[in-house]
Formats: C-alpha cells, sequence, structure tokens
C-alpha cells in the first residue's frame, strides 16, 4: 500500500528479528519490509544459503534500506544470541519439553515490558523448509506459535515475521498508560547462560551421566529447557558456577576431594617433605 510519509521520524529498536538459515535473499529483503513497516530495524543472520550482502534482498526490501545496511551475519545461533537476555523462538509444530507457548499478541506485551525495563530481547525464525529444530528452540525462554489453519499452517517466513512485527507496533500504542510491570533484576546474558550449561555439560560429561550416549542431545535440550526458564541473573549464574567448579574437583576414579587444588598442593607438599 501507498502512504509512506518521509518527511515523519523513522520508527526503529525493538527487538532483534533473528533468522535461522534463510535461504532465498528475496525472502530477507520482505523480512526487512515487513520490519521496517512496524518499527523494528535490527535483523540478524545466521549463515544466509547465498550469502551476504545480496541485491536481490536489498531489491525486495523495497527501500527498507535502513534494515538491510544494519544486518549482521552469524556463524552460530549462539553467537547470533550472546548479547540478548530474552529470547522468543517461533515454531507452527507441538514441542515436548518445558517451555511456556504464548500467542503472538501475548508475547509481544512481554517483549514491549522487557525491551522498555532495558533488557535486550529477540525472535527467533527457522528455515524456509522446516523451521527451527528442537535443540535451537531450546535455546530460548519461550515459544510463540500462531492461531493458523492446522490443515495449512506453513507460514512464509516473511509473514510470520509480519505479524509478529505488527503485534510489536500495536503493543506499544497506550503505553504511557499502563503501569510498569516488568522484572525488578536484570536477566543475564545468552552467553552467560551458555557458558554455564557448557560448563555443566563438561562437569556430567566426566562422570557418565549422559547414558546411553544416544540420548545425550535430547537429555542436554531438556536440561537446557530447565536452565533457560528460571531467567537467572549474573549472580546467579555465578553463583551456579561456583557450585559446579567445586564439583569439577571430584570423579568417581579418584578418592572425595583429591581433586581440589588446595588438596593437591598439600599432597604435593607432603611428598616433597618426605623425599627431604
Amino acid at each position: 500500500m501507498a502512504g509512506t510519509d518521509h518527511d515523519k521520524p523513522l520508527i526503529t529498536g525493538g527487538p532483534a528479528i533473528i533468522l535461522v538459515e534463510p535461504q532465498l535473499g528475496e525472502n530477507i529483503g520482505m523480512v526487512a519490509r515487513a520490519m521496517a513497516n512496524f518499527g523494528l530495524s535490527e535483523l540478524r543472520l545466521i549463515n544466509p544459503r547465498d550469502g551476504w550482502p545480496s541485491d536481490k534482498a536489498r531489491a525486495a526490501a523495497s527501500k527498507a534500506d535502513h534494515v538491510i545496511d544494519g544486518v549482521v551475519v552469524f556463524d552460530t545461533l549462539e553467537e547470533a544470541v550472546a548479547d540478548l537476555n530474552f529470547i522468543y523462538a517461533t515454531t507452527a509444530r507441538e514441542r515436548d519439553g518445558f517451555k511456556p507457548v504464548r500467542g503472538p499478541e501475548q508475547a509481544s506485551r512481554t517483549l514491549r515490558t522487557r525491551t522498555v525495563a532495558g533488557e535486550r530481547t529477540g525472535i527467533l525464525f527457522g528455515r524456509e523448509r522446516f523451521g527451527l529444530s528442537n535443540e535451537e528452540v531450546a535455546m530460548a525462554d519461550e515459544i510463540v506459535t500462531f492461531p493458523v489453519n492446522p490443515a495449512f499452517a506453513s507460514l512464509n517466513i516473511a509473514q510470520a515475521v509480519l505479524l509478529m512485527s505488527y503485534e510489536w507496533m500495536k503493543s506499544g500504542f497506550g503505553a504511557e498508560e499502563t503501569p510498569f510491570s516488568g522484572p525488578e533484576v536484570m536477566p543475564a546474558s545468552k552467553e552467560h547462560l551458555n557458558g554455564m550449561i557448557g560448563h555443566l555439560e563438561s562437569a556430567l560429561d566426566a562422570r557418565g551421566y549422559f547414558r546411553p550416549a544416544a540420548k545425550k542431545p535430547k537429555m542436554l535440550d531438556n536440561l537446557r529447557a530447565v536452565l533457560t526458564r528460571p531467567a537467572f541473573t549474573l549472580e546467579e549464574i555465578k553463583l551456579l558456577r561456583g557450585i559446579i567448579s567445586s564439583l569439577d574437583y571430584f570423579s568417581p576414579k579418584t578418592p572425595r576431594g583429591s581433586g581440589h587444588p588446595e588438596r593437591k598442593a598439600k599432597e604435593d607438599r607432603d611428598r616433597h617433605s618426605k623425599s627431604d
């Protein structure tokens, strides 16, 4: 539709839109256009199939150049969400797990509240062909799904982004009149959360927790889902990593406590004393 007024200030900001392995430049461009229509401006791409930059994406964006010019490309999902505090994963399929499932209107209100509180937020969108994997969904805090025809539930990626972008802008109408009720403490970034989960995975691996080995990916997905849900603060993550570190000093292969640095130092002193 026509109606663009270039004399009015451009609305930008909002949650980051993150596309996981998008295929067509045209789809990326239409995503950028949908974002610009409703005041979103931060677009992140993970391994776009046809590379970046893309002339096809710019053409399809229909002058949403501020979105296209600001695109950042990442190699992994972990890198793309490292600085974010809260993430929604979009999916049309039912998922086993521990995450709350929201509709787009409720999800957008939550994103608005958290953004106003100073959190960095994002929305994950999956591949054109098969969406997000269970492992990728597990990295999000909550799931957002659309009320679509169950017999024909497939949405084009640009359509999905358009729906969320529209709800985002709508959530800002009358926002000044709505009392703020956001979280009192800022959740840790995904970089810190994923660091803790990786630390715990290594500690559990050393103890043979993941048995049988074939079930480890699913066990990790469930573990990540459980640990993502509480929205730990940075101080809480530091506390938990301290506990995990203390467990690192114990192993079925060694006597209890024999791996602790202070215990090792004492044993080394004792050996030197005996040799003298």
